[in-house]
């Protein structure tokens, strides 16, 4: 997921109310399926392109053959496929539900990072050679977006990395988003404070090209619109005139690009790595039925100064020569550490 905007709908509280009176599964789908076609035929960006009147009554006509809610959203593939929704996806029970294109595969990428991605790593924060700062920010799909988990999640990251800031004398920062697959920018950013500073970090527009919304950092706080959405408790002085290598590769998509994007226009920033995966439209959270929710594609993810990019190409362009075992030996960090010590 790339944008998060938690929608409070009061409509979702009377589906679930009514959820509770159904009898029978086929009243379970079909409210399911009546509030999924609504949304996006209303919302989502490429509607106008997609021909509801063919793949609507094939969608029905297929639910037919399903005794019970959970199997039926097996049709969630078939209607995003038809309607080009690469980045829309339902979830429910712990499961997820989307389309089948879902770009790269592991083939795409180096065994380093492979064998490192199979751990599912985490977020990292540590000191290389002495006086380079290294940040890996992975992905982060969460379930609960209020403002209070936002913070528990981004506060520890950002003093782990306050932490490196206060007690060593750094040259240069490198942010991995090699591994940052999507979910919430929120978190993500948050934590990565220090670096943006108070600025506005990335916007939205919608298909015509009308500003949806803007985001922009504020005395540590995460600003949506004007909208207080979560903060940190920022400590000691800013880095955002620091030196900064941002590393990407295909895999980094969704809010690992917004991430990415909030760096465009930085001073003293550098990318290096491989184009990201493209993933750079703005989704929506919205509550379903059953507890079931939404990730809906509503506008163009954009940079601080309202560019959209369809994929971020790095300054310079390294591909598969990772090292996650030794992280001095790996060409994106060489290259990152030989820019941050010039005129050091």
């Amino acid at each position: 997921m790339k944008r998060i905007l938690v929608i409070v709908v009061f409509l979702g509280f009377i589906f679930n109310a009514t959820a509770q009176k159904l009898n029978t599964s086929r009243d379970s789908i079909d409210v399911f399926y009546n509030k999924l076609f609504s949304d996006m035929k209303n919302g989502y960006i490429f509607k106008d392109k997609v021909d509801w009147l063919e793949i609507e009554p094939k969608v029905r006509q297929h639910l037919g053959q399903y005794s019970d809610f959970q199997s039926s959203l097996k049709e969630v593939t078939d209607l995003f496929d038809f309607a080009k929704a690469n980045h829309c996806r339902i979830f429910y029970n712990h499961a997820e539900f989307s389309g089948t294109n879902h770009g790269p595969t592991t083939k795409d990428f180096s065994e380093q990072w492979v064998k490192k991605f199979t751990t599912k790593p985490g977020f990292e924060a540590k000191v290389l050679d002495n006086e380079i700062g290294y940040i890996l920010i992975p992905g982060m799909l969460i379930e609960d977006n209020s403002s209070k988990n936002i913070h528990n999640l981004s506060q520890p990251m950002y003093d782990a990395i306050n932490k490196i800031k206060s007690t060593n004398n750094i040259k240069g920062w490198i942010i991995d988003l090699r591994f940052n697959t999507g979910g919430n920018c929120r978190p993500m950013l948050l934590a990565l404070y220090d670096f943006l500073g108070d600025n506005d970090v990335w916007s939205s527009i919608d298909i015509n090209g009308k500003q949806i919304s803007r985001t922009n950092l504020k005395n540590g706080k995460y600003m949506d619109n004007g909208k207080k959405i979560s903060y940190i408790n920022p400590k000691g002085v800013l880095l955002d005139k620091a030196k900064v290598a941002v590393i990407t590769n295909l895999a980094t998509g969704s809010s690992g690009e917004v991430t990415a994007l909030a760096f465009k226009d930085r001073e003293n920033t550098i990318f290096i790595g491989e184009k990201t995966n493209g993933m750079t439209t703005t989704n929506i959270n919205v509550d379903f039925p059953f507890g079931a929710y939404m990730t809906l594609t509503v506008g163009y993810d954009c940079d601080r100064n309202g560019k959209f990019y369809k994929q971020i190409i790095p300054d310079i362009l390294i591909s598969r020569q990772d090292d996650f075992d030794n992280l001095l030996l790996d060409k994106n960090i060489r290259e990152a550490i030989n820019y941050l010590s010039k005129g050091s």
